[in-house]
C-alpha cells in the first residue's frame, strides 16, 4: 500500500486537517463507553433554596438555563445548618476523591461495555480542568483500580470543555499507531471543586452551569489483517442499525485567538481560590465560528453538513446550544441528545459528549454507513471537531 505525501499549506492558511482514514486501512473504532455522577442530584429551584439566594436576577439565571437537575456534591454545613466555606486546599481535596470515584465507575462501565477488562488497558489518558494533582490522576487511577503497572498514560490538564476532542485526537493517534491493542480515555470533572460561592452575577452565571460527571472512551484499530471494509466498501443498500462503534476518520481544529480570555480562570484575592469567568458573548463567538471549522473537517472527506446523520455536540450551556444550531442550519432534534444531557446533568465540561454519545447508542438507531460529527468548544477560545462513521 502506498500512500501520497499530505499536503502543505500555504502561508497563513489554516492547518489542513488530517484525516485518519486517508492514511491507514484500519482507522480506530470507539469499542465501548461508560459514563458516571457523583450521589446526589438536585434541581436548579431547589439549590438556589439551599443558598439562600433571593436576587431575582440570579434566580433567573438559574431557572432560564434549561437546566432541570444537576449531579453536585455541596460544602459540609455548620452547626446553625448553613453551608461552610471550602478554601483552596479543600477543594483539591474534593477534587480527588471525587475525579477518582467518578473516574473508575466510569472507566469500569467503558470497559464492560466493550467486553474488556482492566487487564486489557494498554494506554490510559485522563483529562480534567476542576482541579490540579501530581503526579496526575491516570498514576492514583492505576494504583486504585489495580491497572498494570507497565501500562502507558498520559494526563491533559486545564484546556476545559474541549479537551476530550483534544485527547481522543491523541488517543486515536496512538491507538493507529499500535493496531490490536487497547486506549482508554477518561473526562472526569468535579465541578463542585471548582466553585467560589459570593454574591457576584460573574459567579451566579458559573454556578448555574455546571455539574459533576466522568465518561470513559476505548479506542481500537484492528490489526491490518482483521481489516474490515473501507469507508467507501460500504453497501448502503441495505443499511443495517450499526451493532459496533464508529471509525475515527480525521479531526479539525480552530482557535479563536481574539477571544482568548472570554473563558479563564482567575485568582481571587477575596476568596483565596481559583475563580471561572465566562464572557457573556462566548456562545455568539462560538456560534459565528462553527461553520468554517465544520466545513473544513467534511471537505477533507468530500463531504456537506447535509451527508451528516448525527450530531453529538458539548452541551456547553442553551444559549452556546442555539447558536450553534443555528449558525449549521441543524435542527432541534439533531441536537436533542445535546440538549438533553445538559437538562438532566448541566455542564460537564470535557465529557459532556460521551454522555451525547451514549444517550445515541443506546437508541440503537445509527445505521451501518452513516456519518457523524462530534463537536466541543472551551478556553482558548477552542472548537475542536471530529469525523465519525458506523
Amino acid at each position: 500500500m502506498t500512500t501520497s505525501a499530505p499536503p502543505v499549506a500555504a502561508p497563513g492558511a489554516p492547518a489542513a486537517v488530517e484525516p485518519l482514514g486517508k492514511h491507514t486501512l484500519t482507522p480506530p473504532r470507539i469499542i465501548g463507553v461508560g459514563t458516571a455522577v457523583t450521589g446526589n442530584s438536585y434541581e436548579q429551584r431547589t439549590l438556589l433554596d439551599l443558598f439562600g439566594i433571593t436576587d431575582p436576577r440570579t434566580r433567573s439565571v438559574f431557572l432560564n438555563s434549561a437546566i432541570e437537575r444537576r449531579h453536585l456534591t455541596l460544602p459540609p454545613r455548620d452547626a446553625t445548618g448553613a453551608f461552610g466555606t471550602e478554601p483552596q486546599g479543600k477543594l483539591l481535596a474534593k477534587h480527588k476523591r471525587l475525579a477518582l470515584d467518578m473516574g473508575a465507575r466510569a472507566v469500569r462501565q467503558c470497559l464492560a461495555d466493550a467486553g474488556l477488562t482492566l487487564a486489557d488497558i494498554d494506554y490510559l489518558c485522563v483529562v480534567t480542568t476542576t482541579g490540579l494533582i501530581t503526579p496526575g490522576l491516570s498514576a492514583h487511577l492505576m494504583r486504585e483500580m489495580g491497572i498494570s503497572s507497565g501500562t502507558s498514560r498520559m494526563d491533559v490538564v486545564g484546556m476545559g470543555c474541549n479537551a476530550g476532542l483534544n485527547a481522543l485526537n491523541a488517543l486515536a493517534s496512538w491507538a493507529t499507531a499500535h493496531p490490536g491493542r487497547v486506549a482508554v480515555m477518561l473526562c472526569v470533572e468535579a465541578c463542585s471543586a471548582a466553585y467560589v460561592m459570593d454574591a457576584t452575577m460573574r459567579t451566579a452565571v458559573v454556578n448555574s452551569l455546571f455539574g459533576d460527571g466522568a465518561a470513559a472512551v476505548a479506542l481500537l484499530a484492528d490489526p491490518p489483517d482483521a481489516a474490515g471494509p473501507s469507508s467507501g466498501d460500504l453497501d448502503p443498500s441495505p443499511a443495517p442499525v450499526a451493532s459496533a462503534g464508529p471509525r475515527l476518520l480525521g479531526f479539525a481544529s480552530h482557535l479563536i485567538d481574539s477571544a482568548i480570555d472570554a473563558m479563564r480562570y482567575d485568582w481571587d484575592d477575596d476568596q483565596h481560590k481559583f475563580s471561572f469567568y465566562l464572557d457573556p458573548d462566548i456562545p455568539y463567538v462560538v456560534g459565528a465560528n462553527a461553520e468554517q471549522v465544520v466545513d473544513r473537517l467534511l471537505s477533507a472527506e468530500g463531504l456537506r453538513r447535509s451527508d451528516i446523520a448525527h450530531w453529538l455536540v458539548h452541551s456547553g450551556g442553551k444559549k452556546v446550544i442555539d447558536a450553534v444550531r443555528v449558525n449549521l442550519g441543524l435542527t432541534r432534534h439533531d441536537l436533542r441528545h445535546t440538549s438533553g444531557v445538559l437538562r438532566d446533568y448541566g455542564n460537564l465540561s470535557s465529557g459532556s459528549f460521551l454522555f451525547s454519545y451514549e444517550r445515541l447508542m443506546r437508541e440503537r438507531a445509527v445505521q451501518a454507513g452513516e456519518f457523524g460529527v462530534l463537536m466541543t468548544m472551551g478556553p482558548g477560545s477552542t472548537i475542536e471537531t471530529a469525523l465519525v462513521q458506523w
